[in-house]
């Protein structure tokens, strides 16, 4: 049988990038595996037990050749995948067989080495979070003044600037950056707990000594690059954790999805649009279709790792005591899939970022023909300045309002308000002089200084303390 005729995982053939996928790869997982039972063994060593040079350095040549065939025939047989590796790994390390994984149990290699990964998976996660919020950074900073009609449920209300608006999608990932940030600084390795947590084993092997023991946990960590571990374990590290993650990765999801609606909305009103390349086909049937294809699967991404908390929530709510594995076969899934729909969403916001398209003839033709009724206060004030009254200038405008509003809706005519209120004798104003109150400009408040002020005090910091791990491009494969 082909590869061809078995399922094959999009996200990996489609979506996610090489790195994330390869850190989720059994390559990366088991040559964990193997640097933990070293890590073990040198610590082991180093406290007293008898274990020589030349087992440790048996065991290190073998760290990233890992003999496949060997575990997967004693899996077959033994029906427990860690014990299998055992196996495998003594069959290339005779000398160190006999201390393999010495004290410790399926979760020492199993819950640390995902710790590991996952580190290693947020520390991609936040690369491509800064190369995201430059992008944007870029975007907003152009056009912060450039004025836009705002929307509150997607009904015309008071303008703000097209920068602005991305600077509130910058600011969610922002959001996001210091989640995985302070993450990252929390985030600890199981350590060295043994069957149920109690350390039972590696006390037997001290003699009783629980100093050493606790200095094995601290070499350990130490040897492995995560020096935090939980204090307190059953068999495994608690399950929140993977739920605390869960919902790092769904509120990447949430801003990109935020952010990606948007974008499809606007490029409904022909605003502001997403990439389209000179090749690209929106419609296999509508040929001038320039469809948001980018947004629409950063969004379809984005609803299935959002939907990936629960999962992780109800593991870490049904675990028995000191370890269940029920909790196995999920976490093989929502754990490495969350990582890679996260990325691949990045991968897609920043590729969307890097190069949005803005038709500011469109965006200013809308506002001028909304402005006269957004603009009905400022009139009013002017009125009310050359002598008129106030209540009677507010009623008056309210029924032009609404006689423009029908004239636009049911009759499909130009908004001329404008002309109705300076046919309006009571208003004591010429049209010269209300056109004189529409520019779009005097209507956007502080949008332009908040993004600048914004991006300067929080985001600049950030990239300036990172641009030399930024990523340079991501690559979209279809």
């Amino acid at each position: 049988m082909s590869d061809k005729a078995l399922y094959e995982n999009p996200l990996i053939s489609r979506y996610a990038s090489r790195e994330m996928a390869a850190l989720f790869s059994a390559d990366r997982k088991f040559s964990v595996w193997r640097r933990l039972w070293v890590a073990l063994a040198e610590a082991e060593q180093e406290l007293g037990l008898p274990i020589s040079d030349e087992q440790i350095s048996e065991m290190k040549r073998f760290v990233n050749d890992i003999n496949y065939e060997d575990a997967e025939r004693k899996e077959a047989e033994t029906r427990h995948d860690v014990m299998a590796h055992v196996y495998a790994y003594g069959l290339q390390c005779p000398k160190a067989r006999p201390i393999i994984h010495l004290g410790a149990t399926s979760a020492y290699v199993g819950d640390n080495a995902d710790i590991i990964i996952m580190h290693e998976a947020l520390e991609l996660l936040r690369r491509k979070l800064l190369a995201l919020m430059s992008a944007l950074s870029r975007f907003a900073l152009r056009y912060k003044d450039l004025p836009t009609l705002g929307f509150t449920h997607f009904q015309a209300a008071q303008l703000t600037t097209v920068g602005k608006r991305a600077a509130l999608w910058l600011q969610d990932f922002y959001f996001d950056y210091t989640d995985i940030v302070h993450r990252q600084t929390l985030l600890p390795l199981l350590g060295v707990k043994g069957a149920t947590g109690t350390q039972a084993s590696f006390l037997a092997l001290f003699d009783g000594d629980g100093e050493k023991v606790k200095r094995l946990e601290e070499s350990v960590a130490a040897k492995i690059g995560v020096r935090r571990t939980v204090p307190l374990s059953g068999q495994t590290y608690s399950r929140k954790l993977d739920a605390h993650i869960a919902e790092l990765l769904s509120g990447i999801a949430q801003s990109a999805h935020k952010m990606t609606n948007d974008i499809r909305l606007l490029q409904h009103l022909k605003e502001v649009e997403e990439p389209f390349e000179t090749n690209q086909i929106g419609s296999s049937a509508m040929a001038y279709k320039r469809n948001p294809m980018r947004s629409e699967r950063a969004a379809s991404l984005s609803r299935y790792v959002i939907r990936m908390v629960s999962a992780a929530a109800d593991t870490a709510a049904t675990q028995w005591f000191e370890r269940t594995l029920d909790d196995s076969a999920g976490r093989r899934l929502y754990i490495p899939q969350g990582f890679m729909g996260a990325d691949a969403i990045l991968d897609l916001c920043i590729n969307i970022s890097s190069a949005l398209v803005v038709h500011e003839n469109v965006i200013r033709n809308r506002i001028m023909s909304e402005l006269p009724f957004i603009a009905t206060e400022n009139i009013l004030m002017e009125a009310v300045k050359r002598g008129g009254d106030r209540q009677e200038l507010h009623e008056r405008i309210r029924v032009h309002s609404m006689e423009a509003g029908l004239a636009v809706k049911d009759g499909g005519l130009p908004n001329d308000l404008l002309r109705r209120i300076a046919g309006d004798e009571v208003f004591r104003l010429s049209e010269d002089d209300m056109e004189r109150l529409l520019e779009p400009s005097d209507y956007v408040g502080r949008a332009g200084e908040q993004t600048n002020e914004f991006i300067r005090d929080f985001i600049c910091p950030i990239l300036d303390a990172n641009s030399e791990i930024m990523p340079k491009e991501v690559e979209i494969r279809v």
